[in-house]
């Protein structure tokens, strides 16, 4: 009984340190963006540079990947909240992606909820399949349809949440600022860094400038002759920099809502038809299922934007023109999937290998196609797009 009670002392005296804890590595994160970021970039490239160099561990080296994308998750949302405490003059401009997915997140917590279990499960599905292919192919099959039907059934959700309107890929705001910002922001406060911000530009010219009476801000200094295009063009607000950001994507219907359903689902039926055919890579079948979904979607919802907005495509906004043009190349991962692959591309891919071994710098290149064609040939998920 003492020893319960000992225990229990003891676990509710590090309970309030924990937060403690976090608001540390927190404060640690902001103040050493710029490091942090480079960091997470050579990590994230060393995972790429060896994907499956380790053929016997490639759990380990797909850990390491996994992890590294989540703990980059973290600290989006850490820099995140650090850039919402700077001044007005010091935030970046943010991206129509970045007004319309911060929108949601913020308005709608369950949206913010199901968006990260999807990044989530996007990051870390590789590992799954790996793990469960230890298990044997029956149970590597049923893990990676699970993992689809979980992903589309987020992505319903999403797409219920959002009235209706088109998903976009990631469904998370993404990092878009200067670490160095952040980093001077976190040791002043907002006064501070916009007296630092004035007597910076004083400083680096002695022109004469305006303090206007009111705020006590001063405005900024004309450009050189030479840049005064640039400057122009760099201040000039488009029609998406006005819209609310609900307007950025145009809610669907009809038959271009059918076509976000079929987008949708697609890598659900595609992964039951390869679990179907497991035993035959060559069948052409599951692949011509997969894209024909795939193809037919967008073909539809082209179709229906024509239809519904005066002059065609050019009636959509620059954001959902971005998220199209993402789809359609996307579409060029076909190449490496099912039968094509193990047809056609992948005898291409072997005398291309083939061709770089033995001749200086393109050798290594050569190694890193056959490290990836181990994943291509081994894993479903090496491939998936969605």
């Amino acid at each position: 009984m003492q020893t319960l009670k000992k225990s229990s002392a003891h676990v509710s005296d590090a309970l309030p340190i924990a937060p403690k804890w976090m608001n540390s590595y927190g404060d640690f994160i902001t103040k050493n963006a710029s490091a942090v970021s480079q960091i997470e970039s050579g990590l994230r490239s060393l995972t790429y540079v060896i994907p499956g160099r380790f053929r016997d561990s490639e759990i380990a080296s797909e850990s390491l990947h996994s992890g590294v994308q989540l703990l980059s998750l973290y600290h989006d949302s850490l820099l995140a909240r650090a850039v919402s405490k700077l001044p007005g003059v010091q935030r970046p401009h943010p991206s129509p992606h970045s007004r319309y997915t911060k929108f949601w997140t913020t308005n709608s917590p369950t949206y913010r909820r199901i968006a990260l279990m999807l990044q989530m499960i996007q990051y870390t599905e590789l590992l799954w399949e790996m793990a469960a292919k230890r298990k044997g192919d029956k149970v590597r099959w049923r893990v990676v349809v699970l993992l689809e039907a979980i992903k589309a059934i987020c992505r319903l959700l999403l797409l219920r949440l959002t009235n209706s309107r088109p998903l976009l890929s990631p469904p998370l705001p993404q990092r878009e600022i200067d670490p160095s910002a952040i980093e001077q922001s976190s040791s002043t406060n907002a006064e501070t860094l916009l007296d630092e911000h004035e007597s910076t530009l004083s400083e680096r010219s002695d022109d004469a400038k305006w303090t206007m009476p009111r705020t006590g801000l001063t405005l900024p200094n004309l450009p050189e002759s030479r840049d005064i295009s640039n400057y122009l063009l760099s201040k000039v607000l488009t029609a998406d920099d006005v819209k609310p950001p609900k307007a950025l994507i145009h809610r669907v219907s009809g038959k271009s809502e059918f076509a976000e359903w079929l987008y949708i689902l697609q890598p659900v039926v595609y992964a039951l038809a390869m679990q179907r055919w497991s035993k035959d890579k060559k069948n052409w079948r599951p692949w011509l299922i997969g894209l024909s979904i795939e193809y037919g979607a967008r073909q539809l919802a082209k179709r229906d934007f024509r239809a519904r907005f005066a002059g065609g495509l050019r009636g959509l906004t620059a954001l959902e023109r971005e998220e199209l043009t993402k789809r359609g190349w996307a579409m060029s991962w076909w190449t490496m999937k099912g039968a094509f692959y193990e047809n056609v591309t992948k005898h291409w891919v072997h005398s291309l290998a083939a061709k770089f071994k033995g001749k200086m710098l393109l050798d290594m290149v050569g190694v890193v196609i056959e490290d990836y064609e181990f994943l291509w040939d081994e894993y479903y998920f090496s491939t998936a797009t969605l």
